[in-house]
């Protein structure tokens, strides 16, 4: 079998760290590079050595592209999702996988119909970190996981980022942007959700770039920035959410409490980190280090890759990122009516990666 050959539509931030990835990963193969802006789709593909770059339809004509890693903004994403499926290839997008559920039934309903997947980041629970946490938790340390508390904390990203407005609106907000992280670390680990209560609201009306060529422009929040929640799982127990964008104290945490003791997973917007085992009847705290690579964004386009060239399900799948959308949903829904929202949607957990799973490794 041949490597995969796979295209990039988006040259933002973000696609800095999936070159890096992408360009060391000996499965696939980065053919070329897109942007609206074809000037910075330019300098990553000179930056990266990747051979080509330009405009979107030129990318999608390419008969050497298997994949196309969709890492433009979220309003974009299901647009140049559906561009991506009619041209014939499979894809990788940035969560979320759609602002709505319509749209992201059309991507994956479309996916379907031409024989083609859908797959959707965060490959974060796919990273070395999360998947031994899985390994753990599955082996019963804990015991039968029942309850979980998420917490993400900070005072929002607009000091950093030099273009921040499109996570302070629609499709944005700390619940989509950062909300897939951790909906999707609790799914992996606890199940689909069955039902949940929320509430939603912001400090402030106007935020202020603090970094780059527009650094003091001020701009409109229209999403709340503090979102807490209550999850209720269909296999049983619950997990509490806050994510905020409001906080002058900054802290992440993901905590799963089982019948044997709990256990602090890592970060599940970070690929690193150590699980620690809070046991019932111990006293000292056992850390597990995480087991195998040390790879980051692009594990999961490799582990897709490697699922079609194999013919069996890959891990991050669109129907998976379906439901965390719906989970989101469901969470405005339920602070939007201020009462509690069933979730119609469900799915599978695929099962861990094996201990020596390797994107590093060359199988194709």
């Amino acid at each position: 079998m041949s490597r995969v050959g796979v295209g990039i539509v988006g040259a933002g931030v973000i696609s800095t760290t999936y070159l890096e990835n992408l360009t060391a990963f000996p499965d696939v193969e980065v053919v070329m590079i897109a942007d609206l802006d074809v000037e910075r789709a330019a300098a990553q593909a000179a930056a990266f050595d990747v051979p080509n770059s330009g405009p979107v339809a030129d990318l999608l004509a390419r008969d050497d592209i298997e994949i196309v890693v969709n890492l433009t903004i979220p309003a974009a994403h299901v647009p140049v999702g559906l561009a991506v499926l009619e041209a014939g290839k499979n894809m990788w997008t940035e969560k979320p996988l759609a602002l709505d559920r319509p749209s992201g039934r059309k991507l994956l309903d479309l996916a379907r119909d031409k024989g083609l997947r859908v797959a959707s980041a965060p490959d974060t629970v796919l990273g070395a970190a999360f998947q031994t946490a899985r390994r753990l938790l599955e082996s019963g340390r804990i015991g039968e996981p029942r309850t979980g508390l998420a917490l993400f904390q900070s005072p929002g990203p607009e000091s950093w980022h030099p273009a921040p407005e499109f996570l302070f609106q629609a499709g944005g907000g700390p619940l989509l942007d950062i909300g897939p992280y951790y909906l999707s670390g609790l799914v992996s680990l606890l199940g689909p959700v069955r039902r949940v209560t929320a509430t939603g609201d912001k400090a402030r009306d106007t935020r202020v770039i603090g970094s780059g060529p527009r650094a003091g422009t001020v701009f409109d929040v229209t999403v709340p920035t503090t979102v807490a929640a209550l999850l209720e799982f269909e296999r049983g127990g619950s997990a509490q959410i806050v994510l905020t964008f409001d906080s002058a104290i900054r802290r992440t945490t993901l905590e799963v409490g089982g019948t044997l003791g709990s256990a602090v997973v890592p970060d599940p917007n970070r690929f690193d980190g150590s699980t620690l085992l809070h046991l019932l009847g111990q006293d000292d705290v056992v850390e597990v280090p995480h087991e195998g690579h040390g790879a980051s964004r692009g594990t999961g386009v490799v582990e897709l890759a490697r699922a079609i060239r194999a013919g069996v399900p890959e891990r991050a799948s669109g129907g998976f990122a379906y439901h965390v959308l719906d989970v989101m949903l469901s969470i405005e829904d339920a602070y939007t009516a201020g009462e509690p929202v069933l979730v119609e949607s469900t799915t599978d957990v695929p099962p861990p990666l094996p201990a020596d799973w390797d994107p590093y490794a060359r199988t194709l």
